[in-house]
Order: C-alpha cells, then structure tokens, then sequence
C-alpha cells in the first residue's frame, strides 16, 4: 500500500518551491522568471501533476478494497515514473463524454438538485467549490483542463517542438534577458565582448555584453461547440467530438501562428519575424519550381549548430519538383532527392540529411514559405497550462442545442531579435530560412 501521506507531503513541498520561484522573479525581485527558474518550474510541475494522479489512484484503491469491491485497472509506472495509461480511446472518450453529460445536467433549469449534489462531492473531494454563474456557465475538472492541452500539443506539428515555458497562476506572461548579438565580427560578439592579444604590461581594455529583453503576453484562442440534445445522449460519441475536434482545432492555429503570426493578438510567425533569412530565387528561374541550386543555398544560410535540430517544412504541391530535381552536369543531369530506381522503394525522406515534413500550414508552390527550414527550438512558447470551458443551455435553447466554450490562452515569438551577420561574411545567418517567392 502506496503512504498517501508522503506523497501529499511531496506535493507540498514541490508546491512551495514552485510558490518561492514564483515570488522570487514577480515580486522580491520584481522582474519575470528567468530560463533556469521555468525550466525548474515546468519540472516542478510535471512532478506535482503526477503526484497528483498517484494519490487520487491510491486513495481510490484504498476506498474500493475497503468496501470489498475489485479494483479496476489503474495506470502503472515505466522506468521514467510516467504513467501508462491503459484504457482505450473509446473507454477515455466515453468517460469524458459522461462528465460533459454532467455538466449539461448541471447548468438546465432542472438540474438544481445535480448542481447540488456534485458541488458537495467536489467540496467533500478537495475543500474547493466553483459556483455555477447564472448564464449557465460551468468551469470543468482541471484534469480534463489540462488533458485537452495535451491533446492540442500532441496532434500539432510544430508547437510540440517548440521551446515552452508554462506560466504561473499569479502571471500573464514572461520576460527573459537575451544577449543581443547581431553580428560575429569582432568588437560585436555577445553583443559587445572583445578580447585581445597584448604584449607584456599592455593595458587592457574593458568590453562587456549587451543583452535585451524578450517579453511574450498571453494571447487567447476560443473556439464553440454546438451540441445537439441527441448528441448529448451519447456519452461516446459527445467524448469522440469534444476530445477530438477541438484539440486538432487548436493544434492547427496555433501551428499556423508559429509559422505566419503577426503578433497581433496571437503569437509572432517566423514568416513575419526580423529573425528570417530569405533566399532569393536564382536568375531566370522559372515561376513555381524548386531547383538544388535553392536547397543549398537555404542549406548554406542555417547557422551551424542548429544544423543537426533542422527540419525541412513543405507544403505537398511542391513534392513533385523535389522528385524530380536534379543537379545539372553538362548537357544532363543526375537525380538529387530520389536516386536511380528510388521510387521501386520507399522514397527517401531527407534533404541535406534533415527530415521533410509536409505541413498544411506552408504556402503553396511558388510562395513565400513553400518550403521552409527551420530550428523550432529557436522558437518559444508560452501557455496558462490548460484549456478553460463553460457550458451554456441559453445561446441555442430554441433549437435543442448546448453550447461548450473552449478558451486557452499561448503566446509565441522566434528567440533571435534578428538574423546574425558571421565574422568573416557579409551572408546572413538564421535558424529560420526559407525561399523567395518565384512568381
């Protein structure tokens, strides 16, 4: 039997610290959480989720071996101490299909005595209660919450490999120091540190760095879904909806605002950063194609160590160029994406030894971000750590339909301020590259 005692001591504890770096860059010091302190925080976190569903199992297997009833099947640990969930996608998405079931129940007219009854359990369950605001809204478990999140950053291309931070409950977004470095030529590496070589009782003269602030404000993305009465009736098939739909849903915008984001109430795009290296078609090329020539070039301006965390985004209009590019030798020319008799295999799936990725979010053949390279780690996320819903029997009563609201609030921007201009060329430097458009 698992000391449920001690784990809730853990969480305390972990809980406190997160409560120390927290005050610690908010108010004591009066600046935001520095990189270390959110990655701590982030792990903190993480610790305290799982913490969490450690002791609500025990408590729960304690409760059913007490009453003589067989314990279902609960998550076990893997060698990281991360459970492995064990239920089916139908068993997961009936569950919260019933919970939504709940919830409807809760905000209806009739629903008073449900509204009661569950008030109390949460109350018995946690000390905590949530009123029920008299539009019908009702905010759901933070375990769904945070599910729903997940979900959106499983199903998303790009956001998953982005650099997050979560923010605390007490913030509204982050600000972290970054060197501001354009330039490698001396004099302005680390943004102004100079060494130099000086013969013996030469004096030395002082230099420093130069650094900048990086701040990301929470923006917020909402979306609406109207079910009808007889969807509510099945518990599955509400889950299937609800824990499908609107996870992809997010997952697209927000993979859409890394890419092409203008800052504006949403994250800042790399396409719209000062950050971008853009190389420009070769002369004469023909509109819409993609020729070698443009891939080494874009190969040429990623900056060396994000080399080996580079991947190449593309939309699919442009796979038939990269089938049949070839490099140009005399009067012929040899395949350079798909070798002789490839295709009697499995294509290959690389350039320049990088991944290709086809995603919807790329423009089309002949734009602007047709075919992209790019470092995501360069690029950083921010996110409230779950998505917040309401019910509401109101909007649509006339038509038998219930409204669940989805907001979660994310913001984003690249981490260079600008692209870096190499000590010994005049040839720009990004973690971001991608091609002119050849109209």
């Amino acid at each position: 039997m698992r000391n449920v005692e001690q784990m809730k001591k853990d969480r305390a504890a972990k809980i406190k610290r997160m409560r120390e770096i927290t005050d610690a860059a908010g108010v004591r010091d009066d600046r935001r959480m520095t990189e270390a302190e959110g990655a701590e925080w982030q792990t903190l976190n993480g610790e305290v989720d799982q913490l969490q569903a450690e002791i609500e199992n025990e408590e729960r297997l304690q409760q059913l071996e007490m009453h003589g009833t067989p314990p279902p099947v609960t998550p076990s640990l893997v060698g990281n101490g991360r459970p492995v969930d064990r239920e089916t996608a139908r068993e997961r998405m009936l569950r919260f299909g019933q919970f939504l079931q709940v919830v409807a129940s809760m905000c209806a007219p009739a629903g008073a005595s449900v509204r009661a009854r569950v008030t109390d359990e949460m109350r018995a369950a946690t000390g905590l209660s949530e009123g029920v605001p008299a539009d019908g809204g009702f905010l759901v478990q933070t375990a769904h919450a945070t599910e729903l999140l997940r979900m959106a950053m499983d199903a998303s291309t790009l956001a998953r490999r982005c650099r997050n931070i979560p923010v605390g409950a007490t913030a509204n977004g982050l600000t972290i120091n970054g060197i501001d470095e354009t330039s490698r030529a001396t004099g302005s590496r680390w943004g102004g540190v100079r060494g130099y070589w000086l013969a013996e009782a030469d004096e030395k003269t002082a230099s420093k760095p130069k650094f900048r602030k990086m701040e990301l404000k929470l923006k917020k993305l909402a979306a609406l879904c109207y079910a009808t009465d007889e969807l509510l009736d099945d518990a599955a098939a509400l889950g299937a909806v609800i824990s499908e739909a609107f996870p992809e849903e997010f997952a697209w915008l927000i993979d859409d605002a890394i890419i092409r984001g203008n800052g504006a109430g949403q994250p800042l795009g790399i396409l719209n950063s000062p950050s971008l290296v853009t190389v420009a078609k070769e002369a004469g090329q023909t509109a819409d194609t993609i020729v070698y020539e443009n891939i080494v070039k874009m190969w040429s301006r990623m900056i060396a160590r994000s080399r080996r965390n580079a991947t190449w985004y593309i939309n699919q209009d442009i796979e038939p160029q990269l089938f049949t590019m070839a490099l140009v030798v005399g009067v012929g020319g040899v395949p350079v994406y798909l070798p002789a008799n490839g295709a009697a295999g499995a294509p290959y799936g690389t350039l320049m030894g990088r991944p290709v990725e086809p995603i919807e979010q790329a423009d089309t053949l002949g734009d602007l971000g047709d075919i992209m390279l790019l470092d995501l780690s360069q690029y950083m996320t921010i996110d409230k750590g779950g998505v917040e819903r309401a019910e509401s029997i109101h909007v649509r009563f006339v038509y038998d339909e219930t409204v669940f609201r989805f907001v979660t609030r994310v913001d984003g921007q690249p981490m260079w301020s600008s692209t870096l201009t190499p000590a010994n060329s005049t040839n720009t430097l990004s973690p971001f590259v991608t091609l002119a458009a050849r109209a």
